[in-house]
């Protein structure tokens, strides 16, 4: 099963989670991109019982993250052993997200909740310190407006990197791609 984390005020209904379902649905492989809870714990704990329960069933499970995804991913993928592709991560959410404490608006429906600032707190509980590299396939776009690209690659050197020139926190062309993401393995 390919699993899609979507990022900070984002939902399942991303159009990264779309393009990925479309195109796992036309080769036949299994996919989820739930919508995730504000709350990062609560977003995990949904998490980790979705993969645990994927296991339990002998279901391989292979994660994708975008930008707060990509946070979820590394630690989902150090917890229980599995490889991810990171797009554009997070690396450091806490000080990223601390911007944004305060009544916010989810993108794809408008519906305000308010991020506070236990939430940004809560993230530290998740943070690894020293993830295993070759788990990983970093994709990463120069011109990314909201995170700096370089800190994904000094957090994770050793791991396969696309790095792109331009394009942005979205990461333009993500399409061009998906065949790649989806016969990912670690090296």
């Amino acid at each position: 099963m390919l699993l899609y984390l979507h990022g900070f005020n984002s939902s399942g209904l991303a159009h990264k989670a779309s393009l990925l379902r479309r195109y796992c649905q036309q080769q036949g492989v299994a996919f989820m991109a739930p919508s995730l809870p504000v709350q990062p714990v609560l977003a995990l704990s949904s998490l980790e019982e979705l993969i645990e329960q994927s296991l339990a069933l002998s279901l391989p499970v292979r994660l994708v993250g975008s930008s707060l995804g990509g946070f979820y991913a590394i630690y989902l993928a150090e917890r229980y052993d599995l490889s991810a592709v990171l797009i554009n991560p997070a690396i450091h959410p806490c000080m990223t997200l601390e911007q944004g404490v305060g009544q916010v608006s989810h993108y794809h429906d408008q519906m305000r909740y308010e991020w506070r600032a236990d939430h940004v707190q809560s993230l530290k509980n998740y943070a690894v310190g020293v993830p295993t590299p070759h788990r990983y396939w970093l994709m990463l776009q120069t011109g990314d407006e909201l995170l700096d690209y370089q800190e994904a690659l000094a957090y994770l050197p050793g791991a396969r990197v696309l790095l792109e020139e331009g394009g942005d926190h979205g990461f333009k062309g993500f399409e061009r791609h998906l065949a790649e993401v989806l016969s990912f393995q670690p090296f």
